[in-house]
């Protein structure tokens, strides 16, 4: 599969056009609409990775954990030339290498095979230390989960765990869409915030909040921010 493609500057008005090549009856359309927005505002204005830069250690990586979320993830890849986007019209067929779990040997950009709910914060936070020990502390690492994943214990060890060994190269992204089969006192932020994280909770449509709190800074601690988007 080719790596990069030549084409226009990636343009946000693309995304329904993309997603509508993706057809299917596992494409869980609305949760992975649900990540859209953020989806874009990461890869368009933070994250440092680019189609050229995939592979070197310097990168920004990205973690998509979130089960239901391969539609948009793979549409704002290909708006970003990741891979091109006549890849799409095959989203979740025998043949192709965009399945409904991305796999992180067949998709340019994917740094992870996901789909088992709970594995990828616990994997960013095993990211940022081996990155640590390789002396690499300028590289920052994102990971999106849902609102339901957090009743994967899994995700509560390793929020336990980041806070208190201040691992400021994470950064966990929560889409809320209500979808939750149990609430949590005090919302989903609470829940980082009594473990030391720096925790910000925003409009999961607006771009303009999203991006203020992907960049705020936060020195000592990981960072999480929650993305609430109301089903459509």
């Amino acid at each position: 599969m080719t790596n990069t493609t030549v084409g226009p500057a990636p343009d946000y008005r693309e995304l329904n056009r993309l997603m509508s090549l993706m057809t299917g009856d596992e494409k869980h359309g609305p949760a992975a609409t649900s990540t859209l927005d953020a989806l874009w505002v990461l890869y368009d204005r933070v994250l440092r990775v680019t189609p050229g830069t995939v592979d070197d250690q310097g990168r920004d990586r990205f973690l998509l954990s979130k089960g239901h979320g391969p539609m948009a993830y793979y549409a704002v890849l290909a708006a970003h030339g990741f891979f091109d986007e006549a890849l799409l019209p095959g989203f979740g067929s025998y043949d192709s290498p965009l399945g409904h779990h991305p796999d992180r040997s067949l998709v340019p950009g994917a740094e992870i095979g996901s789909g088992s709910l709970g594995h990828g914060l616990p994997l960013a936070v095993g990211s940022v230390l081996g990155l640590r020990a390789q002396g690499l502390t300028d590289p920052r690492v994102w990971v999106l989960i849902g609102d339901a994943e957090l009743d994967e214990g899994s995700n509560h060890e390793a929020i336990a765990y980041a806070g208190p060994a201040g691992l400021e190269q994470l950064h966990t992204l929560v889409i809320d869409n209500a979808s939750a089969t149990y609430g949590r006192p005090g919302g989903i932020a609470s829940r980082f915030e009594s473990a030391g994280w720096s925790v910000e909770t925003v409009d999961g449509r607006d771009h303009g909040a999203l991006y203020a709190a992907f960049t705020a800074p936060h020195p000592g601690r990981p960072r999480a921010v929650v993305a609430t988007v109301a089903p459509k």
